[in-house]
């Protein structure tokens, strides 16, 4: 009996042990740190070293990618614009711009900054009555910091022209506006007449140096004047004022040349002109018509000075006289007509003869030529 359980004891003793071995291989297998073989058949080992190549794989983690925001770009604000207008053509009378009815005007626009591909509106208006309207794109300057454009612009009608110009704002530049106004003067004037169209022409007679008090009066020395500026222009003469008299005084034409530029203040007579100028070197003073020596007594030519003067009249009704030479002299006298009728000297109208005479002193140079 004892014998029997002694027996089965030794038998379960081995068959635990069997097991526990098996076990033991199984641990031993799946442990990287194990150095011992285990005693299994071939396949089994084989199924465990590929699950344990499997096992001991570390896997590839995705590379979490975040979507790209697109970055907001807040717009550039428009420019501010700043604008300056120029009228040419026009002219400045008590203060204000003028030209005459039928005178082609020009607008002159600056805009600063200079903004690509921006345009401005030009309306000009007489009255309610609408002249011409433009839509003018602006043109880059030289360094393209500021834009310009340009108007012709001609009104038949008199009043005031007002020139408004007007850029409607967008995303690039702010908007703006700004307006020129010009009178318009008729034209049509004789003796007697008054106002802005003739005190013009008595300013653009003054501008060619042509001796006219600024009176506003058509009056004796503005025809005189006027018939020195067309003896200047080589028109004959004539004391008139036509529309191509006009235009001639409005465009500047009309210059009396120096002859003799280094004979400091000097007076000269161009007698082919019939016309006396006072002059500082080469710079023009004033102009006078005169009479000169008539055929029979020709007035002497040549490079003279102011020897002697004599203010008021003479018996032989020379007035306010400045002599030169001899009897010749530079005198106002009635009459002194618009051609060459003296005894030799040159005569001046006699309102004209106290402005020579006190502009002339002694030792002046007198130059008289052809």
């Amino acid at each position: 009996m004892h014998t029997r359980i002694a027996s089965l004891a030794t038998l379960l003793t081995a068959a635990g042990l069997a097991a526990s071995t098996a076990t033991g291989t199984a641990l031993a297998a799946g442990s990287t740190g194990s150095t011992a073989t285990p005693a299994t058949p071939t396949t089994p080992t084989t199924a465990l070293a590929k699950s344990t190549t499997t096992s001991t794989t570390t896997p590839t983690t995705p590379t979490s990618t975040t979507p790209t925001t697109p970055t907001s770009t807040t717009p550039a604000p428009p420019a501010k614009a700043s604008v300056r207008l120029y009228v040419r053509d026009a002219f400045l009378l008590h203060g204000g711009a003028v030209t005459v009815a039928g005178r082609a005007l020009e607008l002159q626009g600056i805009v600063t900054p200079y903004v690509s591909g921006q345009s401005v509106t030009v309306r000009s208006f007489a009255g309610s009555h609408l002249v011409k309207s433009d839509l003018l794109r602006l043109k880059p300057s030289a360094n393209g910091r500021f834009g310009t454009f340009t108007e012709r612009v001609t009104s038949s009608r008199t009043g005031i022209l007002r020139v408004r110009v007007r850029h409607a704002p967008t995303l690039e530049q702010q908007g703006f506006f700004d307006q020129r106004a010009v009178a318009v003067l008729g034209t049509g004037a004789g003796f007697g007449s008054r106002g802005s169209f003739v005190a013009l022409i008595q300013q653009r007679l003054n501008a060619r140096h042509v001796y006219v008090p600024q009176t506003g009066v058509y009056d004796q020395q503005t025809g005189l004047a006027l018939d020195a500026y067309h003896r200047l222009l080589g028109w004959g003469v004539s004391q008139s004022l036509g529309g191509a008299t006009v235009r001639a005084l409005l465009d500047g034409r009309g210059t009396f040349v120096v002859r003799h530029p280094r004979d400091g203040k000097h007076v000269e007579g161009n007698l082919g002109r019939q016309l006396l100028a006072e002059i500082n070197g080469s710079k023009v003073y004033r102009i006078y018509p005169i009479s000169s020596g008539k055929p029979s007594t020709p007035t002497v030519l040549g490079h003279f000075r102011v020897y002697r003067r004599t203010p008021g009249y003479l018996p032989d009704g020379m007035y306010f006289s400045s002599f030169f030479y001899g009897g010749y002299a530079i005198h106002g006298y009635n009459p002194a007509p618009d051609y060459a009728a003296s005894h030799g000297c040159m005569r001046l109208p006699i309102i004209d003869a106290i402005s020579v005479y006190n502009w002339l002193n002694f030792g002046d140079v007198v130059d008289v030529y052809q």
